[in-house]
């Protein structure tokens, strides 16, 4: 009897060691995962190295957009000439305000050559009228750096709103897997449930930690490119309404039969 009790004993403190939930780590429960849940894994891998890439390289990108930004509305308030201005706004390559004023400072270019080559009774159009080309220049410019400055970003989105829900997949696959192979066995106990069960979770906790800096980063980038777009939108407004007094000041003086200075370049 007595020697019963104790071969019980031992095998009580043997069972927990038995089992594999833990003796050989995370890594081991991952290879030792089922094939979908594996795949499921590798996906949420796939998808948090394309995620923090996406970081890496938006955080670069618009640190150098925003420097050379404020570079070029330093070159913007200090010049005098707008051909100055052109001149030295190529080097900022990255700054989506030197590239709304590279294309509108060009069209207005086209646009003073043709004003120049009208007489005065041909010369009736509004200020309005006379600037919606270098207007919709500027808007085509807008869209073009908003989407360069927003590619690859709705990845973190789609990311942060869909890995949790592809991890939870993966465990609701790996606990069906588990209870088959309880039914198939016979056995309902801790250390045949644990082991699959546990494998699964770990799903789960891949797809939160896929999701959260994805949504987090896509939430900073979100409203540092809306503050993009803020700026790019009251710099084009400033920018047109010293074309628009260019202009009137042009027709002012075809008027009156004063020569005109050629060329785009109005004072600031």
């Amino acid at each position: 009897m007595t020697g019963g009790l104790v071969l019980e004993a031992f095998a009580a403190v043997e069972a927990p060691s038995a089992s594999p939930i833990h003796a050989n780590g995370v890594m081991d429960m991952v290879l030792q995962a089922g094939p979908m849940v594996k795949f499921v894994m590798l996906l949420l891998v796939v998808l948090s190295v394309s995620c923090w890439a996406i970081i890496f390289l938006k955080v670069r990108l618009l640190h150098r957009a925003g420097k050379e930004s404020a570079q070029f509305m330093d070159l913007y308030w200090n010049r005098k000439n707008f051909a100055v201005l052109y001149r030295d706004s190529k080097t900022l390559e990255e700054s989506p305000l030197a590239e709304v004023f590279r294309i509108g400072y060009e069209e207005l270019g086209r646009l003073n050559k043709f004003l120049d080559r009208i007489n005065a009774d041909e010369m009736r159009l509004q200020p309005e009228t006379a600037d919606e080309n270098v207007e919709r220049a500027m808007r085509g410019a807008m869209l073009a750096e908003t989407q360069r400055l927003e590619r690859f970003v709705p990845l973190l989105a789609t990311t942060g709103n869909t890995a949790p829900f592809i991890g939870l997949f993966g465990t609701v696959w790996g606990i069906m897997s588990s209870f088959q192979e309880i039914g198939l066995k016979g056995a309902a106990n801790l250390a045949v449930v644990a082991p699959g069960i546990s494998e699964a979770l770990i799903a789960t906790a891949m797809g939160l930690v896929t999701a959260i800096p994805a949504v987090v980063a896509y939430n900073h980038f979100a409203n540092k490119l809306r503050q993009i777009e803020s700026e790019m939108n009251n710099f084009a407004a400033d920018f047109l309404n010293i074309i628009k007094r260019d202009l009137i000041r042009r027709q002012t003086l075809k008027h009156e039969g004063l020569p005109l200075a050629k060329g785009a370049a109005p004072n600031l």
